[in-house]
């Protein structure tokens, strides 16, 4: 699946990422730099194959709108083929190897910030360090405003996730192995 257009953020996305985050040891709690726009298709498969430690990687399945202050990203996993980018999951990819579908789709995700949640926090919480819900006003607007259905706390948001994609973890470490490596075994 390949993005149509340029590499903006759809509405909500966009709102959402124009609110500051107050970083890991700020009032929020959230460890999140929001960038201005989707990381250009170059630079993605640059981050993706160090990430990945595969060359054989570009990453296309991702677009990165956003870091912590580790290095791990927050995209948006293009794996709904003909669906609007709207309805895709929302992954983290964390420095140290994490990796976790962290919302169903965007509507999903801006919950799950609503409830003063990061990617990096949402997926901290799926691997059992789990964190308290910290609503924000102004984030939980936005999720009324684009947000399609009522809301979502985070925890459930999380586990839904969790739930409909079970094997990504496996598929992201799958995607660490180059041809050479499964030849030998």
């Amino acid at each position: 699946m390949t993005i149509s257009g340029g590499r903006e953020f759809p509405g909500g996305l966009a709102a959402a990422m124009a609110v500051p985050f107050a970083g890991e040891g700020g009032e929020s709690g959230v460890d999140f730099e929001a960038l201005g726009g989707f990381l250009p298709a170059a630079e993605t498969a640059q981050w993706f194959r160090e990430w990945c430690g595969n060359e054989e990687q570009n990453g296309s399945e991702f677009l990165v709108f956003g870091a912590d202050g580790s290095g791990g990203c927050a995209a948006v996993w293009l794996t709904r083929p003909g669906r609007p980018l709207a309805d895709q999951p929302v992954v983290f990819l964390g420095s140290e190897g994490e990796a976790a579908v962290v919302a169903r789709d965007l509507g999903d995700f801006l919950w799950l910030l609503a409830d003063g949640f990061g990617p990096k926090e949402a997926a901290e919480h799926a691997a059992g360090r789990r964190r308290q819900a910290r609503p924000h006003a102004e984030l939980t607007l936005i999720a009324q405003e684009f947000a399609p259905g009522p809301r979502r706390p985070a925890a459930i948001v999380v586990e839904q996730a969790a739930r409909e994609f079970p094997d990504f973890e496996d598929l992201v470490s799958a995607m660490s192995w180059t041809e050479a490596d499964r030849a030998l075994g």
